[in-house]
């Protein structure tokens, strides 16, 4: 109770600062005692950043992969479908299916996470995914590109649900929000890419510029590769097989102090059960999801809940189905149509950045609030936009003005906290698997909205299922409102207590008040260094 850990400083119960740059001077000592140690802590904290940032880079270039494919298939199935022949159920099918097939991947990536590690499951997402796109640059039919949508697929469900898990797991609470976030940057960079893409090499024949779209997704699965060499294991999956030593090696690496190491070694052996091993064999990680504990339900509503609501509120069909859109709106020519959706891209991307800077200094729930209602507000401005007005100059502007609108309060955050969320709730040794039904929650919902926009758009039109979409998005700021807690600053043991009590959430944030204040000084330093 005498004293706090204050950064890399001890506080006492005064609020003075012991060990910092202005502590006492000793009577004949020519340079304060502790010069070397803050000269060293500072050293040590410089590294620890920019090694966890290099972890959380190499981790999240699976999510680059996910982005292109969504943002390259919006462009390359106008030409896919002019070369091949297919009708617009099978464009649906095209486009929806790998979110599908993705559940797959989501499925068995937490279990392979559990029994492999992290890392090594992000190099199987990677060789499936290249196995895909290669079958799909070369498919001579509909039938063989659809077969490579399915390798890409299961692909990215291995490498779309492990990043922000490990993520999660090797970061400090203090940037740990700041950090998770990248796997959402990395879609956004994809996106854009993709969108790219499809405009630079539109020029060439229908035949040839679609596999060309699609073979450059290959490229940034091989820096994965050499990410390998680079990134360590998750410290907590090295605790569950009991590498205590290698767990805290890695732990040395990625946070600012040796009494901090140890302090997260024990909430993490803690955490894993180690302390109390019969007690955790008696029950297997399936007994646990299908027969949840009170707390373990409440984690589960919150994380599958918020999943879902990212992508029944519509952002894959706006991503998608751009050009849909905007053709709704009058744009006809097809260059003209791809170049809208590359300031789609852009606004997706910067937008982002919003949300990297602000998520461990507001919290999660302030973004969720911003992002839902704005959406929520484009969402339903898109639908009256196209059903009020006639096609012309105006509403294609007032178009491209609001779906951009619409995808920078996603990227604000529903896109980058929804995963944040999923990667900090669930107890250790539930976390992969757990975040995979997560994961296929949100897989399923993103691919039944892909494979029927174009459906249900043709009976209510496409300023209809924007009003449809509007009053999803309404929904989920009252799931948020009331479901959705706020971690910002707890450790991932922390936030596991938190959900032990259904009253703790309101009173937990009470008492962990005075750690929250320390931890946002550490992160505000992290920031701005």
């Amino acid at each position: 109770m005498g004293f706090q850990q204050h950064g890399n400083r001890e506080v006492g119960l005064s609020g003075i600062a012991l060990g910092s740059k202005n502590e006492y001077k000793r009577m004949h000592s020519e340079l304060p005692e502790g010069d070397d140690d803050v000269l060293q802590q500072e050293a040590r904290r410089k590294s620890t950043r920019k090694y966890v940032i290099a972890c959380a880079t190499f981790a999240s270039l699976n999510n680059v992969l996910l982005g292109y494919d969504v943002g390259v298939m919006s462009g390359a199935v106008i030409f896919i479908k002019e070369d091949l022949k297919i009708s617009e159920v099978k464009e649906e099918f095209l486009v929806g299916i790998l979110s599908i097939v993705s559940l797959l991947g989501s499925l068995g990536g937490g279990r392979t996470s559990d029994i492999i590690g992290r890392k090594w499951t992000m190099a199987i997402a990677a060789v499936i995914f290249q196995m895909g796109s290669l079958i799909m640059t070369l498919a001579p039919s509909f039938s063989i590109l659809m077969i490579g949508r399915l390798f890409a697929g299961v692909g990215i469900g291995f490498g779309g649900l492990i990043a922000p898990i490990y993520i999660a797991e090797i970061s400090p609470n203090t940037s740990r929000g700041f950090l998770t976030t990248f796997p959402e940057i990395f879609i956004n960079l994809g996106i854009l890419l993709g969108y790219v893409s499809n405009y630079a090499f539109s020029g060439f024949s229908a035949h040839i510029n679609w596999r060309i779209m699609l073979a450059v997704g290959i490229l940034p699965s091989v820096f994965i590769g050499f990410a390998l060499f680079i990134i360590p294991e998750s410290p907590r999956w090295l605790v569950m097989q009991n590498r205590i030593e290698e767990a805290r090696s890695v732990l040395l690496k990625t946070n600012d102090s040796d009494s901090e190491v140890e302090e997260r070694l024990a909430e993490i052996q803690q955490a894993a059960g180690l302390a109390n091993c019969e007690e955790y064999e008696q029950k297997p990680v399936w007994y646990e999801l299908l027969f949840p504990s009170p707390s373990l339900r409440r984690m589960m509503i919150t994380g599958i809940g918020i999943q879902c609501f990212q992508q029944i509120s519509g952002i894959d069909a706006t991503v998608y189905y751009s050009p849909e859109i905007f053709k709704a709106a009058g744009i006809e020519d097809n260059a003209k149509l791809l170049a809208a959706t590359v300031a789609v891209g852009v606004t997706k991307t910067l937008f982002i950045l919003v949300a990297i800077f602000l998520v461990d200094k507001k919290g999660r729930r302030p973004l969720l609030f911003v992002s839902t209602i704005g959406m929520t507000i484009c969402l339903f401005s898109i639908g009256a936009s196209l059903s009020l007005f006639p096609q012309g100059s105006f509403v294609i502007a007032l178009a491209i003005l609001l779906v951009c609108g619409n995808v920078a309060f996603f990227s604000v955050g529903l896109g980058p906290v929804c995963w944040v969320l999923t990667s900090e709730i669930f107890p250790l040794r539930l976390r992969a698997q757990a975040s995979s039904l997560g994961a296929v929650g949100n897989r399923v919902c993103s691919g039944l909205v892909a494979m029927s926009f174009l459906s249900v758009s043709r009976a209510i039109t496409v300023a209809g299922a924007f009003f449809v979409f509007a009053a999803i998005s309404s929904l989920a700021i009252v799931f948020v409102y009331m479901l959705v807690p706020e971690t910002k600053g707890k450790s991932l043991e922390q936030i596991e207590l938190m959900f032990k009590n259904e009253h703790e959430r309101q009173g937990g944030e009470m008492e962990l008040a005075d750690v929250e204040v320390e931890q946002l000084v550490q992160n505000k330093t992290i920031l701005t260094k």
